[in-house]
């Protein structure tokens, strides 16, 4: 099939160059940005059935007035010094007129109660309310024209604001991510330009990826946006920096095999356009394989109970399935239109290089396979020991870069004031008949509040009695895992156990990161082994064998845990960070795992080649090794080199996603795929290929087959 494919495409080149383009025309232009239908609000993304959902649907029914989204106004003098009778003037006036400003989508906002002065006089604050959730742009725009207007009106004055609170944090994290997605794009850009220069030495063979990805990226950028516009979803911000690396990164990989796949044919003394079509034929079924795996497992993320991770799904699967269509499509034919001249000036392609590197190592591992392999699952099974140590920070503040408005004001109140003030707690409590107010007001009774509450707010009935609102301010941050255990626990306990009404809810920012929490530990429980058994399946297909798949996700599971555990080591010991966020490990699974199997597939299919052949397991190793870990090595030290292109966003999930999943690739490239799983390939012999291979003892008669694994040859000539 690949080969006919491969064969039409050269032939009608030109077409299939047109055809890409077309559709990018008739796509890219009328649909809009993906960073218009992103939504930062975790708690948006919960199913109806958590907690936190219902007490949010109760309280839009019940207090439509106070529906919306609120921000804090934090002021301070700007020498830091005690406020005056004078700077309280100047905070009354310019929350009045914030009021009445004509901000589109301000609500309102009001200060001078006395809880809103700190106890030691430094700080005063203003509740803002805006008219629409904080996944609204909107509102956030609306938060952005407070801010500036505060700035004006503060001028002169001696004091300073800051805003922080739910709409605020959402406002600098849209901002962040979209800084984020710029600097990723260029450093994503320029790192394979680097890279493939100086693999190359040919300027046209390091654009042609640049240019092929750029167009795929724009169009399922395009896909993506048209499709969540249309179906009605928002998805996660996380999700277009992800994309850029992703696409760029496994793109660069299938286009490289391509390239030393062709250029093996050229040395090999093939010439014009059946040496494209023969690199094609040969590498379409790899990139195939290799395509269905990140699919596959990207596809597990459908399962989760978080719509962030759910709406991640069609992305990237779309994403991807793009990038493997262009592997066997545009790539050839823009390669069949070069011909040689994609190695230009370099005339290394003319000669075949040696591979001593690879040749010893392969020839080690023949001889010594026992200890080759109990020396890397050694020094996996040591880095996973960090995992042990594992804890999740689910705090939305930290996560924001240090220089945010909202992560500065932040530590200005709760210099002065609970930290819980920032986005107290709500505790509803609703009924067919009215309300019991003695019974409520027994529940908001300071000698009933639970561990971690700092104070009680009066509460505020609904216009029919039958709904009340206690507002509980929690004594610690608010975003931190012990809040959310303080929710979890003793709070939802004691409002629940209260009797004040025929229902009560706990709902709120902090009570909704509890249930993201309880929705992230349902989905390790689901996605991880769903992914894992669908992979499996995939790689006893590929490789016509029962035994191999079980090793291979043995190994891959081990490289995640070694991968998980640096990132422990490094976010939690050296960086002194609370946590990893709470996310990481589902996105370094689907990533360790998609790829690390990727990668084992290009060792064990050339390793399997070598056994079909009739050589012995040990010297099948020592040429699969020779002959794939060139191949693997530089594959993993691209795509690690584009999620490094993380670290530059300044924020903390992302740049641990990027530490992490680079160094995991790097650890399943170097480690795992090129010593543990050809090590454990030689120990088990012919018995690997159980069912689908029979032992044999000299050549195999007949032609050779054409290898559904090739790319690993190419790359180490």
């Amino acid at each position: 099939m690949f080969r006919r494919l491969s064969h039409f495409v050269v032939a009608h080149r030109f077409w299939v160059i047109a055809a890409w383009l077309l559709a990018a025309v008739a796509i890219v232009p009328f649909s809009p940005k993906l960073g218009d239908v992103t939504n930062s609000d975790e708690a948006s993304f919960l199913p109806s059935s958590y907690e936190s959902a219902q007490a949010d649907a109760l309280a839009r029914e019940a207090f439509p007035d106070e529906a919306g989204a609120t921000a804090l106004l934090v002021f301070e003098r700007s020498d830091g010094g005690a406020l005056t009778d004078r700077d309280r003037d100047v905070v009354a006036r310019t929350v009045r007129d914030l009021s009445v400003s004509g901000i589109d989508r301000v609500a309102g906002a009001r200060t001078g109660e006395p809880e809103q002065l700190s106890p030691d006089g430094r700080a005063q604050l203003a509740v803002v309310r805006f008219d629409g959730g904080s996944s609204e742009s909107a509102v956030l725009d609306a938060a952005a024209s407070v801010r500036d207007e505060t700035s004006e009106r503060l001028e002169g004055t001696g004091l300073e604001a800051g805003l922080t609170g739910d709409a605020a944090i959402k406002l600098d994290d849209r901002n962040a991510h979209g800084t984020a997605e710029k600097t990723v794009g260029v450093a994503t850009v320029a790192l394979i330009l680097v890279l493939l220069l100086a693999l190359f030495r040919s300027p046209v063979a390091a654009l042609l990826p640049i240019v092929s990805i750029a167009l795929v990226f724009l169009t399922a950028n395009s896909l993506i946006a048209l499709s969540a516009q249309t179906l009605g979803f928002d998805v996660s911000p996380d999700l277009p920096p992800l994309l850029t690396v992703v696409l760029f990164g496994i793109g660069t990989d299938y286009i490289l095999f391509t390239l030393f796949r062709y250029r093996e044919g050229l040395r090999a003394g093939r010439r014009g356009r059946e040496a494209v079509a023969d690199a094609a034929s040969r590498v379409g079924e790899v990139i195939t394989f290799a395509a269905f795996v990140v699919m596959i497992a990207f596809s597990a993320l459908a399962l989760s109970q978080l719509g962030s991770l759910q709406t991640m799904a069609p992305g990237l699967v779309t994403g991807v399935a793009l990038m493997w269509l262009a592997g066997i499509t545009l790539v050839p034919a823009l390669l069949s239109l070069l011909g040689p001249r994609v190695f230009w000036p370099s005339r290394r392609w003319r000669r075949t290089p040696e591979r001593p590197v690879y040749r010893r190592i392969g020839a080690l591992i023949a001889r010594r396979p026992g200890r080759a392999a109990a020396a890397s699952a050694a020094a996996l099974v040591v880095l996973a020991g960090g995992a042990v140590f594992y804890s999740a920070d689910y705090d939305a503040i930290n996560q924001l870069p240090p220089g945010a408005e909202s992560r500065q004001a932040f530590e200005t109140l709760r210099a002065s004031f609970p930290a819980g003030a920032i986005t107290p707690t709500h505790v509803y409590v609703t009924s067919e008949r009215p309300l019991d107010r003695g019974r409520i007001a027994d529940l908001a009774a300071t000698a009933k509040r639970p561990e971690g509450v700092a104070s009680v707010k009066q509460p505020v009935y609904s216009a029919d009695g039958r709904t009340a609102r206690v507002d509980v301010v929690l004594a610690g941050n608010p975003y931190a895992k012990e809040s959310l255990d303080a929710i979890e626990g003793p709070i939802r306990a004691a409002a629940h156990a209260s009797g004040a009404g025929e229902r009560v809810l706990v709902g709120g920012q902090t009570a909704a990161s509890a249930d993201v929490l309880a929705a992230t530990n349902h989905d390790y429980a689901v996605v991880f082994p769903v992914a894992a058994l669908a992979i499996a399946l995939l790689l006893a297909w590929l490789l016509r064998s029962l035994v191999a798949p079980l090793y291979l996700l043995g190994a891959v599971m081990l490289g995640f845990a070694a991968t998980l555990g640096v990132a422990v080591v490094a976010f939690q010991g050296v960086f002194g960070e609370p946590g990893v966020k709470s996310l990481l490990p589902v996105i370094l699974y689907l990533f360790v795992v998609a790829v690390g199997t990727d990668y084992s597939i290009l060792m064990t299919a050339r390793l399997r080649e070598e056994a079909l052949q009739g050589k012995a397991p040990r010297e099948a190793t020592a040429l699969g090794v020779e002959h794939a870990g060139p191949a693997i090595a530089a594959a993993g030290i691209i795509l690690a080199g584009t999620f490094t292109a993380l670290l530059l966003t300044g924020i903390a999930s992302l740049m641990q996603i990027g530490f992490a999943v680079s160094g995991g690739i790097l650890v399943t490239s170097l480690v795992m795929a090129t010593l543990l799983v050809p090590s454990l390939t030689t120990l088990l012999g012919r018995r690997a290929w159980w069912p689908g291979h029979r032992d044999r003892s000299g050549p195999r008669p007949g032609p050779e087959p054409e290898s559904p694994v090739v790319e690993e040859q190419v790359l180490a000539k």
